[in-house]
């Protein structure tokens, strides 16, 4: 099992990332909390990772908190829950903050989080809340942003947007929405994703 990994961020492309650890590149997906928390390509950083082997393919999942990672473990057991889903919901909100929806059993705030309908919500709820330690309610918003990329910024954030659940014609007008001159990638998801959260 890998359980962490310190290399250098030679490639960042929400949701995947590429580490150098040693002259061996491994390919990652995060969710975009850790996006935002990584440093400028070329930089060391250590990733907390979790590995999920699977018939057709091994895939290996990096986090910068741990605690991110304890999140998605514990999503991963919940019923109807994959690897992607659990990304989309670390993505969308923090895990005091998802923390905080589980306990107060606020269906409403987990079904605006892409890919997770009512039941499903109501399934999150009902399996996570002996799961999860209760937080105070003066929690940190959640980082809702990517790397940037060598594309337009517009259409790298239209493709994270997918790439976390979203159907294409909702991204691209999720994207249009809050779109502005000079606005960066990072700033469009962050923008579009507080706007779809509100």
């Amino acid at each position: 099992m890998i359980g962490l990994l310190r290399g250098k961020v030679v490639q960042k492309q929400p949701p995947f990332l590429l580490l150098e650890v040693n002259g061996v590149g491994y390919e990652l997906e995060a969710p975009m909390s850790t996006f935002y928390d990584l440093p400028a390509q070329d930089q060391t950083i250590t990733l907390f990772t979790h590995l999920t082997v699977r018939e057709y393919a091994h895939i290996l999942y990096g986090f910068v908190r741990e605690q991110e990672r304890g999140l998605f473990r514990a999503l991963l057991k919940v019923n109807g829950v994959g690897g992607k889903m659990a990304l989309a919901i670390l993505s969308g909100m923090s895990s005091g903050e998802f923390s905080q929806c589980v306990q107060a059993g606020d269906v409403a705030a987990l079904t605006r989080l892409p890919g997770v309908g009512k039941k499903t919500a109501e399934r999150l709820i009902v399996e996570m809340r002996d799961r999860i330690v209760p937080v105070d309610a003066g929690v940190a918003v959640s980082s809702l942003v990517a790397a940037t990329a060598p594309h337009t910024p517009d259409g790298d954030a239209v493709s994270a947007l997918i790439a976390l659940g979203y159907k294409p014609n909702e991204a691209s007008k999720m994207v249009r929405a809050v779109a502005g001159d000079g606005m960066d990638t990072e700033a469009i998801i962050r923008a579009a994703l507080q706007a779809a959260a509100s």
